[in-house]
């Protein structure tokens, strides 16, 4: 059904409530201070190796750091100091997380948007790019592939801001996704948790999300710097509204999500006030809902269809930056999951794997409808930007497996309760790792025994056994359910957890 100009500008003249935003606002200010920030990272130049030491001691304690001392912790250059971070960000990551990575598919839903950010290959007046939204029917042969071939448990849902992809058709696709089943080989596939990285909504909005059964709800800043987030979202778009936007988290835990991803854009400004942006924005939901971010992203720039990069050259950030970004997220805000996208090489996630990082994706398609479409091609006219890692899930998980870690399908916390302040109390104190290493074992046999190739489930033996071992000697009080839960995988049931 066609939408006229006159339907869509009274639809972006409603999005926006003013209220929304000065609810959370102070003395007329919102809470990324630039002078403080940039006077913090002038004043944290040249640290020494004790105050360091100490910072890191405080961060594998899984305490958030000052902006103070993530300042001190971005400035460091020497060699050995660098080398003691990386050791003390995998020991927060494994401390926190163990040995477990978390693997999803990003599901692109809709690409029509009124926005025309700059660097987007889906900007409204970019007349080159193929616009298009699924259908019902598009979905489910979406899900066939994603979880009755491929084995994916999990999705990111990315949705343009567009009436023909809003609200009411989130929350039917999200339903959509999740009645699927899919027949496997010895038992059935199906999508168990749905995240969203959709635009910034309204209190009311958010409620509606919250009801169908959303897992986290994703929003990116971008830039935190005022004036460049300005310069690349023009001021009469939605987008524009840098305080809309900065809010949206507000607004969620107010509707009552309490699972929340934030993540900037870094190649747009200086990454050294990013990575301070992400902390400061994880310091002021902490301070008001007493909740921190489940997630935070850091993609890199990457050229998009009719785009042009050319204003932000001096600010591309190289690999060793971006390794730097990594530790100073990990090390800054250490009970959080950290998310590497197939944006990056192989290499680079590998890199970012060994320093931390928890989650990412696989067999990724960013096309809209790439997945049934099957075609190993990356077309410029159906891509918000292209991919750097276009392998399969199976190879990834191979490669997971000989670095010795497991790949973890689990998706039990959210569906008992674990998630908002509980999962974050949890993290803290490690208690949440006993359900993630037992549920992790039953979904990644789970994951071997129907979709695996044969290469795959013999570089995943040792893994396994070392895990079995560890549940058995430091869990031996649930080893016994362990034990019956594991053989009833094994005899094809599925979906079990604790």
């Amino acid at each position: 059904m066609a939408i006229s100009t006159e339907q869509i500008d009274s639809w972006i003249a409603g999005r926006i409530k003013e209220d929304e935003i000065t609810k959370y606002t102070r003395d007329g200010k919102d809470f990324i201070r630039e002078e403080e920030i940039e006077q913090k990272l002038e004043s944290n130049q040249n640290p020494d190796s004790k105050k360091v030491k100490d910072i890191l001691d405080k961060s594998l304690s899984v305490e958030n750091l000052t902006p103070d001392e993530a300042a001190v912790l971005i400035h460091v250059t020497d060699p050995q100091l660098l080398e003691l971070m990386k050791e003390t960000a995998l020991k927060v990551k494994k401390k926190v997380y163990d040995n477990r990575i978390v693997t999803f598919a990003p599901l692109y839903m809709g690409n029509y948007c009124v926005n025309n950010c700059a660097y987007c290959g889906f900007k409204s007046e970019n007349a080159d790019v193929k616009r298009k939204v699924l259908s019902k029917q598009e979905i489910i042969k979406e899900i066939e592939v994603l979880a009755g071939k491929i084995g994916h448990k999990r999705l990111v849902v990315v949705y343009g801001e567009h009436p023909r992809n809003d609200i009411d058709y989130i929350i039917s696709s999200i339903k959509t996704i999740y009645d699927v089943k899919v027949k496997t080989k010895h038992g059935f596939g199906s999508i168990r948790r749905v995240n969203v990285n959709a635009p910034a909504f309204s209190i009311n909005d958010l409620r509606k999300l919250r009801e169908v059964g959303l897992g986290t709800y994703q929003v990116f800043q971008e830039t935190y710097h005022h004036k460049t987030y300005a310069c690349i979202h023009p001021e009469q778009t939605i987008k524009g509204n840098y305080r809309w936007r900065l809010y949206c988290m507000h607004r969620a835990f107010e509707a009552g999500i309490d699972d929340v991803g934030i993540g900037a854009l870094f190649g747009f400004y200086d990454w050294k006030f990013e990575v301070m942006g992400l902390l400061y924005h994880a310091l002021e939901l902490e301070k008001r809902f007493g909740i921190g971010p489940h997630t935070i992203s850091f993609p890199r720039l990457e050229p998009a269809l009719n785009t042009s990069l050319n204003g932000f050259s001096r600010y591309r950030v190289s690999d060793k930056d971006f390794m730097k970004i990594i530790l100073a997220v990990r090390l800054a805000i250490p009970f959080t999951g950290m998310i590497i996208t197939a944006r990056e090489s192989a290499q680079i996630r590998r890199e970012a794997i060994s320093m931390g990082v928890t989650q990412t994706d696989a067999s990724t398609k960013i096309g809209i409808g790439g997945y049934s479409e099957n075609s190993g091609r990356q077309d410029k006219q159906k891509q918000q930007f292209i991919l750097g890692d276009t392998r399969s899930l199976d190879e990834v998980i191979r490669e997971f497996a000989r670095m010795g870690c497991i790949t973890s399908f689990c998706t039990a916390g959210y569906r008992c309760g674990r998630t908002g302040k509980r999962i974050m109390d949890l993290l803290r104190s490690g208690e949440e790792g006993k359900f993630c290493k037992f549920n992790a074992v039953l979904t990644f046999k789970e994951w071997l025994d129907d979709f695996a190739s044969k290469e795959t489930r013999i570089a995943a033996v040792p893994v396994l056994e070392k895990e079995i071992k560890e549940i058995k000697e430091t869990l031996p009080e649930v080893f016994p359910r362990f034990k019956e839960y594991y053989a009833r995988i094994e005899n094809g049931e599925r979906d079990i957890y604790i």
